[in-house]
């Protein structure tokens, strides 16, 4: 099958969305698929083997560091010369939106996967006034694909209420290869807390829609090391907030797999993840995580058996369940052992064989040929 992958966001920027498009494609490509790639502004225009056609791109001026495609006829013309099968448009916004349209002249059926809560971002740069015409645009954009996919089942539920309609569930695949308690780092610990403090860690960008600023309380509990992976605008503002916190910039590779399975506790402060990758992959790390109570961390937390979620809002619950689970080492322990086993089979292969399924449904549908159990 040859598939075209459109990226709102693509690397060098590193986000959930660029990260869930390499996997993809690799995993596609692996699979023995003919994957593409087009992507916004300047990078890389070759991944792992698979091609990346650039087009052009602005920044957008409270993120300049996100690439945002600029409506044109380059899309169109890539699509006429690539000929898939099928398009997917990964977090459609402004060029996943020109790809629908060119797809659409083409008679070439498109998916939509909707990642990012834009609206939720947008509140996040005080923009919230914005959030009413995003989800009009968003639901004019992902009305004009065969089907849009979904990382969670909370965010299932609220694009129905929201009257998105043709929606299927397609979660985020974790490599239990890479993240693994096998690469817990006795030395690593070490440096980190030369004193034998638990590690409370976070992974992720540092930005204000993900509140890493109520992290802050836990700088202060008796036996815990905070730890800060990640970098974004709000770097300098958190570092001078917590200077307690050890904040080790971006890592990648072995060096992020060492870090996450070095954790004691991984903590997510986020409060509008449509999925929360980087909790997926502190539990397949054998490490007990504590989310908030909405969005994706709720298909992803077993409440008590695997980590422990607490209301959004509530920095309270928040600390106490960090420090019950500091005090309480048996605790941390059951929930360690459990919580490996409860992603396991979420495997980037066996997600990227769901996609593949819904990629032959709405090729079979576009053909005319009936298509059971498309949308969820």
């Amino acid at each position: 099958m040859r598939v075209t992958i459109v990226a709102e966001s693509f690397l060098p920027e590193v986000n959930g969305v660029s990260n869930s498009v390499v996997r993809t494609a690799g995993e596609l490509a692996s699979a023995g698929h003919e994957v593409a790639i087009i992507a916004a502004g300047h990078g890389p225009t070759d991944v792992d083997g698979v091609p990346v056609d650039r087009v052009p791109a602005f920044q957008l001026p409270a993120y300049r560091s996100l690439a945002v495609g600029l409506p044109g006829r380059a899309v169109g013309a890539i699509l006429r010369r690539q000929r898939p099968d099928v398009v997917h448009l990964a977090a459609p916004v402004v060029l996943g939106a020109v790809a629908a349209r060119a797809a659409a002249r083409d008679g070439i059926p498109a998916v939509s996967v909707f990642q990012t809560d834009l609206a939720a971002f947008a509140s996040g740069y005080r923009l919230g006034v914005t959030a009413p015409a995003i989800w009009r645009w968003l639901h004019h954009v992902h009305e004009g694909t065969a089907i849009t996919l979904v990382p969670s089942s909370v965010t299932l539920w609220d694009l129905r209420r929201r009257g998105f309609d043709r929606l299927a569930l397609w979660p985020r695949g974790v490599d239990t290869n890479r993240f693994s308690p096998a690469h817990r780092d006795p030395g690593l610990r070490a440096r980190l807390a030369p004193d034998g403090s638990l590690l409370v860690g976070y992974v992720g960008r540092l930005a204000a829609e993900k509140r890493v600023h109520l992290l802050e309380p836990l700088t202060h509990l008796d036996g815990v090391k905070v730890v800060v992976v990640g970098s974004g605008p709000a770097e300098r503002e958190l570092r001078a907030r917590m200077p307690k916190a050890t904040f080790c910039g971006f890592r990648a590779g072995r060096e992020l797999s060492e870090l996450v399975a070095s954790f004691d506790v991984f903590v997510h402060t986020g409060a509008h993840e449509t999925f929360c990758q980087a909790m997926q992959e502190a539990l397949a790390s054998g490490v007990p995580v504590v989310g908030p109570a909405a969005g994706g961390p709720l298909d992803l937390v077993r409440h008590g058996v695997n980590g422990w979620l607490y209301p959004p809002d509530d920095v309270e619950m928040l600390v106490a369940a960090v420090r019950a689970l500091v005090a309480e080492d048996a605790t941390r322990a059951r929930m360690a052992a459990a919580a490996r086993p409860s992603v396991a089979e979420r495997t980037w292969p066996a997600v990227t064989s769901r996609l593949v399924e819904q990629y032959r449904a709405v090729v079979a549908a576009a053909a005319g040929v009936p298509a059971l159990g498309r949308a969820a």
